[in-house]
């Protein structure tokens, strides 16, 4: 595996600077999540920030205090030791609050940092939701893009509340560095020299290490979804069948402890490296805060300081350093949780296709289903099309008709189906719904015209009237509806033997799952269509590949009364079932070699009839 590739950047502080300006949304993210939230962690901020300081200048009072009352009591000047102690315990007791209060804004820090963490981190996961509901299939299918989702959702959902943290952590370290400022200019103003000088180091080095660590990340990402693809056929139920049968668990697990080891082999070294770097250049700081203990030790052996302001002093430079390291690591933090605040913001901000259809309603009724001159190909990598799909398809499919497509897999006819649902565009030519292309049609419309069975439907992990109800988002709990669709589609038969109906659970991810068998599954998928009723087109792709022969036969004849007034598109390998069609289709790699009747195709003597006939020889 070569090293990922360096980012070049025009200049290495607008490089690093300019990441920042995800620290804004970020804010902005967690002001919309919790208001009241936020403005918590900002008084508590305050409160922690500034009492460091007032708690290290009254340590100094008492100090010099119990100094002053020890002279006074030795010299028998003021021989009422109650006295000379009073004030000295007044202070330690303001000192005591102090610190109380120091401890419950950190609290109160702690705990709205956890609250905010879950409500931020759904916040986050359902704006990447939401936008994947915007993405077009064709967006979906782009690797690129898939790596970007992947990125997203690794990390992203927790970088902001990280960010934010570091924000008010950040704000807090700058106003005791402030207030502890005030107290170290008094001593010397060199003395805030040595404080930044000591720390400076370290910063630098965590700000090299963090976007070196984010390149590693964003450069892996395809081997990371990959190690997830494997942890998924290895733990599936719907692939471990053929993991046992053909032993590929030895072969899977190899090649995903292969990638581990790759990978942990690059954060080992960076982590080698940022750690070590870490703790020389920690040195430096540690130098430095030991030459100002020396310096006020100096000072208060000469007579210049006090032993209170001597204890003051240490502790300010001590928590100055701590703060400051802490605040230039912060920074560092925030300039890596920017770069990964990146990823989300990059699929966020992903331009998706414009829906700008608004029709309901064509502009010749009853005009039916047009293609004129419709070519596709898919896109490619850098957005270059792919060779050609479907090549000129035109045909025309009135209300009431059928039509049956035809060809060997891989021929085009799903694809067709896709460019009739929009899930994809033509790359030439144009389809018409009623007159109107279906580029001008509402989504919303279009999807509630049609009913589709894919061949590779989605087995959902529901409940059984639920697997159904997906079917018409409209009428998902609708009862009525459920038993309805599936009558029409042979369902009803085995759910009403279940022993909690139609509210059986589904597939064994949940407790108490049924796993229904391949055939059974089908028909779950046709009931699924039959859901729409206000659907006039219906579409099955490859309907009853898994069903007896009986079951197919009454399948069909059920299917073609509940078509009868409606557009009827069927794609099958069974010409019993694509015999009866008005129209039929033979598709050879993206063209329509024939069309006609089952009748009409017998007679040309051409591909369909010797496919027809290959497949009838089967049954004699």
């Amino acid at each position: 595996m070569s090293p990922p590739p360096s980012e070049s950047t025009s200049s290495p502080l607008s490089g690093f600077f300019g990441v920042f300006r995800y620290s804004r949304r970020a804010l902005s993210l967690v002001w919309e999540t919790s208001r009241w939230m936020m403005l918590g962690l900002a008084l508590c901020t305050l409160v922690a920030g500034v009492l460091p300081a007032v708690a290290a200048w009254v340590g100094q009072l008492i100090v010099d205090g119990v100094v002053s009352a020890m002279e006074a009591h030795r010299s028998a000047t003021d021989p009422n030791l109650l006295v000379s102690i009073t004030p000295v315990l007044t202070l330690v007791g303001f000192e005591a609050v102090i610190i109380a209060l120091i401890a419950l804004a950190q609290r109160g820090l702690s705990a709205q940092q956890s609250l905010l963490r879950a409500l931020l981190g759904q916040k986050v996961n359902v704006m990447i939701l939401e936008k994947a509901g915007t993405l077009s299939l064709s967006q979906f299918e782009d690797s690129e893009l898939y790596d970007q989702l992947t990125r997203a959702r690794r990390e992203a959902s927790t970088r902001p509340l990280a960010l934010v943290n570091k924000t008010f952590g950040l704000l807090q370290n700058a106003i005791s560095l402030g207030s502890f400022g005030v107290l170290l200019v008094q001593f010397s103003p060199w003395a805030l020299l040595i404080l930044v000088a000591g720390a400076l180091p370290v910063f630098i080095s965590e700000a090299k290490f963090s976007g070196d660590a984010f390149r590693l990340f964003r450069w892996r990402s395809p081997q990371t979804r990959m190690q997830i693809y494997l942890e998924t056929v290895l733990a599936r139920e719907d692939s471990i069948k053929e993991v046992k049968l053909f032993g590929l668990e030895g072969l899977f697990l190899k090649r995903y402890r292969d990638i581990f080891t790759k990978l942990f082999a690059e954060d080992r070294r960076l982590t080698l490296r940022r750690e070590s770097w870490g703790f020389l250049l920690g040195l430096l700081g540690t130098l430095a805060f030991y030459l100002a203990y020396g310096w006020v030790v100096i000072e208060t052996i000469a007579g210049a300081l006090t032993l209170g302001q001597m204890t003051m002093y240490l502790m300010v430079f001590k928590q100055g350093q701590a703060a400051l390291s802490a605040s230039l690591t912060a920074i560092s933090g925030m300039y890596e949780d920017n770069l990964y605040l990146s990823n989300l913001y990059e699929y966020l901000e992903q331009p998706v296709e414009g829906e700008n259809g608004t029709l309901t309603q064509g502009a010749l009724p009853g005009d039916g289903l047009r293609f004129e001159h419709v070519s596709f190909s898919y896109p490619g990598g850098d957005s270059v099309l792919q060779d050609p799909v479907l090549h000129d398809i035109s045909l025309h499919l009135c209300p009431g008709q059928s039509l049956a497509l035809v060809g060997e897999n891989g021929s085009g006819k799903t694809t067709l189906i896709k460019l009739l649902t929009r899930l994809y565009h033509p790359t030439q030519g144009r389809i018409l719904l009623d007159g109107s292309d279906l580029r001008d049609w509402s989504t919303q419309a279009l999807r509630e015209r049609t009913g589709v069975i894919f061949q590779d439907f989605v087995r959902y992990q529901l409940q059984v009237g639920e697997n159904l109800g997906v079917g018409d988002t409209h009428a998902f709990n609708d009862q009525e509806r459920w038993q309805n669709a599936a009558r029409h589609g042979m369902a009803d038969e085995f759910i009403t033997r279940m022993a909690s109906g139609y509210q059986t659970q589904l597939g064994r991810w949940f407790k108490n799952g049924q796993e229904l068998s391949g055939g059974q599954w089908q028909k779950i998928a046709l009931s699924r269509a039959y859901m729409r009723e206000n659907a006039d087109i219906l579409v099955l792709d490859e309907p009853t590949a898994a069903m007896d022969a009986a079951a197919e036969a009454e399948i069909f004849a059920r299917f073609r009364e509940h078509s009868r007034d409606k557009m009827a598109i069927l794609i099958s390998h069974r010409f019993s079932t694509v015999r009866s069609a008005d129209l039929i289709l033979v598709i050879d790699q993206g063209h329509i070699i024939e069309r006609g009747t089952h009748e009409e195709l017998l007679a040309t003597a051409g591909r369909y009839a010797k496919l027809f006939q290959l497949q009838a020889a089967g049954y004699k």
